[in-house]
């Protein structure tokens, strides 16, 4: 008897009586604010990787799936944002970068070389320099400072760095402070030495070298830990209301790459401080996750560490930093560099920015209070401290879901690969290296054999490890896509592809932008993927990753950046949210076409 009433009613609910049902109105607490559909949507969940549409309520993600599953969710008032043929995913986390202080690259002379800028030799930076001056002379008036940024010595024709003479060529009387691409080194003229009090008797800072020339006096040319110091004795000059511009201007970079989390990589507690400041006016956008430096204040860290925003803004752990720049020859290597250009002694393999006591202070000291630590660390030497100092602070505190994790480790062997999936490491890599500094890797660095695996995300996947991947903004821009290219192609300037073993399909190379730094910042019950519950950020691109060439991706553009469901980024050419859905009737026929594409 009640297989016939079954059958009866399932015959009732056909085609246009069951979409109906469907679109029957939910509960209050079910109604959508936005339904989301029109194009592909990665959700980022292995389960369903794809997508028709989406619903959100209330900032967070009420329902995903198919279009008549989703459309259940509709009511008067509900909106509807047609993705025209774009592309839906979850909004980017950024795994590792500087947001406050990637403000100085969006408010500085433009150093970068092609094809993110145009200096080539040292006199087109000196070019730049000027015309950043001719237009910018209200900003030197206030500051009496200028700053260009981005600068990198294997992209000039000279291939050295430039000193205070080539800088002094374009003011002898305003000091001039350039930053290396890598945020490592940096020059400065006349004047900024002035200003700074860096003579020939000036003592030089542990983990730093100033350069000095012929005749006995500094160049110009600073490093690590001498160069951070002139740098912040002249941007303190700018004061906070310049700081406040920078992180200002350093979040709408982000999120104009996509980026709905971003983080302050190295910060001291007046930068956090500027961040907090800037976030309680409304002045940034996306969620920040701040890292003040260990080596600087613990008891602030210990004092304001927490998993909880307030007005987007977080103090997620600490930073500690163990080598400089790989493409710089600072990075401490366990051998000697390849072939590098410059005034090197014989063997030489770089050198620490801080010794080997500090660093197991730190790591213990992380370990001890159960506070995340994220290290720097570049070269091999450098590795193999951070390592001995994890094992060694396990040994003594237990385990732990501390989640520590290894920043860049560009130079990584095989070995410690397996030693940081043993020992619980999250490893934030950086690819990007293969397309800017790929080919100086293989002639200057490393050499042509070990370039092939630096940044090795093959290595780190053949143990079913998860990463995330990052572009360490300021030192390179904030660019998603660039991240998403240089991961799945290692294709370097010249063309070459460097260690193709090393590359990772498009979904994986995703992940490793969304999911997987979500974990890495124990928010991954929040973000990350495309799930019921979650956080509504999303960004939206112009075309599939997964559907194109992948020599294509880097021309994949970034059209809207969401954030609790808001926009907080489009570009011109971005898909446009209606503000109402249409008439009942229409949605009911919505779902009866949907079922029967399905059918």
């Amino acid at each position: 008897m009640f297989s016939v009433f079954h059958n009866r009613i399932t015959s009732a609910l056909t085609g246009a009586s069951l979409a109906a049902l469907l679109c029957a109105p939910a509960f209050a607490q079910d109604i959508a604010d936005t339904i989301y559909s029109g194009g592909p949507i990665l959700t980022m969940e292995d389960a369903a990787p794809r997508a028709e549409a989406l619903a959100t309520k209330d900032g967070r993600i009420l329902a995903v799936g198919s279009l008549a599953e989703v459309l259940v969710h509709q009511g008067e008032n509900t909106a509807r944002y047609d993705l025209a043929g774009r592309t839906l995913l979850p909004g980017f986390v950024d795994s590792h970068g500087h947001v406050v202080m990637g403000g100085l690259q969006a408010l500085s002379a433009n150093l970068l070389a092609p094809p993110d800028g145009a200096v080539t030799d040292i006199a087109s930076l000196q070019d730049a320099l000027r015309n950043w001056m001719a237009e910018n002379q209200s900003a030197i008036a206030a500051t009496n400072l200028i700053v260009g940024f981005g600068y990198d010595q294997s992209q000039l024709a000279e291939l050295r760095h430039p000193t205070k003479t080539d800088l002094d060529a374009v003011s002898q009387d305003i000091p001039i402070i350039i930053v290396h691409q890598s945020g490592h080194f940096g020059a400065a003229n006349s004047a900024a030495l002035a200003v700074a009090d860096i003579t020939k008797t000036t003592a030089v800072p542990p983990g730093g070298i100033i350069r000095y020339g012929a005749d006995g006096s500094p160049d110009g040319v600073l490093e690590e830990n001498a160069f951070f110091l002139v740098l912040g004795k002249l941007l303190g000059g700018i004061g906070e209301e310049g700081f406040k511009d920078f992180a200002r201007a350093g979040a709408k970079l982000w999120a104009r790459f996509g980026y709905t989390t971003a983080q302050e990589g190295r910060a001291t507690p007046q930068v956090a401080a500027i961040a907090r400041a800037v976030a309680a006016e409304g002045g940034i956008p996306v969620d920040v996750v701040v890292y003040p430096d260990v080596l600087v204040d613990r008891d602030f860290i210990l004092a304001n560490h927490s998993d909880t925003y307030e007005n987007g803004v977080r103090i997620g752990g600490a930073k500690l930093t163990i080598d400089g720049s790989p493409q710089g020859f600072t990075a401490l290597r366990d051998r000697p560099y390849h072939d590098p250009i410059g005034n090197y002694p014989p063997g030489y393999a770089g050198y620490a920015a801080a010794n080997p006591e500090q660093v197991q202070d730190a790591i213990n000291w992380a370990f001890e209070h159960n506070i995340q630590i994220l290290t720097h660390a570049n070269g091999e030497g450098a590795s193999d401290m951070l390592l001995a100092a994890i094992e060694a602070a396990e040994q003594t505190h237990g385990t732990a879901d501390r989640r520590p994790v290894l920043i860049h480790g560009q130079f990584l062997r095989r070995d410690q690969v397996a030693a940081l999936h043993r020992l619980n490491v999250f490893p934030s890599l950086f690819p990007m290296h293969t397309f800017y500094w790929g080919d100086w890797h293989r002639d200057r660095t490393v050499g042509p054999i070990n370039a092939d695996n630096i940044s090795p995300t093959g290595w780190v996947r053949d143990r079913g490890m998860m990463f995330g991947t990052h572009h360490d903004a300021p030192v390179a821009f904030p660019d998603s896509m660039r991240v998403l290219s240089a991961t799945v192609t290692r294709r370097t300037r010249s063309g070459d592809i460097l260690g193709p073993d090393q590359r990772v399909d498009v979904m994986t190379a995703l992940k490793a932008m969304t999911l997987w730094p979500a974990y890495q910042h124990f928010e991954e019950a929040k973000k990350g993927s495309l799930k019921a519950g979650k956080q509504a950020d999303f960004v939206i691109l112009s075309a599939d990753p997964t559907g194109i060439d992948p020599e294509a991706l880097d021309d994949i553009k970034v059209q809207v950046t969401i954030k609790a469901d808001a926009e907080i980024y489009r570009a011109e050419t971005g898909p446009q949210k209606a503000s109402l859905i249409p008439p009942m009737g229409h949605h009911v026929l919505d779902v009866a076409h949907a079922a029967a594409r399905r059918n």
